[in-house]
């Protein structure tokens, strides 16, 4: 018998020494609204939920772990990378097409890669997947 969860994702849940910087970084932005906050802080986005476990354990990210969030258009994604570059957020990439649309790569203040992206200029071989 083949078990298969179909449910919808609900949640992540990231550990973080500093919750709260965690928090107003992902509101302010990523638009994220912030529920509860104490040691640990709820945050909702289109849907999900993001759990910002405070912890004083050392979280070690593999090096491509990361989470995304999708715009509509790659003015979009220039533009917030440019806003991100200027209030100093820690950028890993510049604005990049890999033929899946074009995107780019910076961080949480702790550590935690985020993707932008969009998929307004994939190349035609991605149009059927997406």
């Amino acid at each position: 018998m083949k078990m298969q969860c179909t449910g919808k994702l609900n949640h992540l849940s990231l550990p973080t020494a500093d919750p709260t910087a965690t928090a107003v970084f992902l509101e302010k932005y990523f638009g994220c609204e912030i529920v509860t906050a104490g040691k640990n802080i709820l945050l909702k986005h289109d849907g999900i939920d993001i759990v910002l476990d405070g912890t004083t354990a050392k979280s070690d990210w593999p090096a491509n772990f990361h989470f995304g969030f999708e715009v509509e258009t790659l003015q979009q994604v220039e533009q917030l990378h440019e806003a991100f570059y200027q209030e100093g957020v820690h950028m890993e990439t510049e604005v990049f097409n890999n033929s899946r649309g074009s995107r780019f790569f910076c961080r949480t203040p702790e550590g935690v890669m985020i993707e932008v992206n969009t998929r307004e200029d994939k190349q035609d071989d991605w149009r059927m997947l997406f």
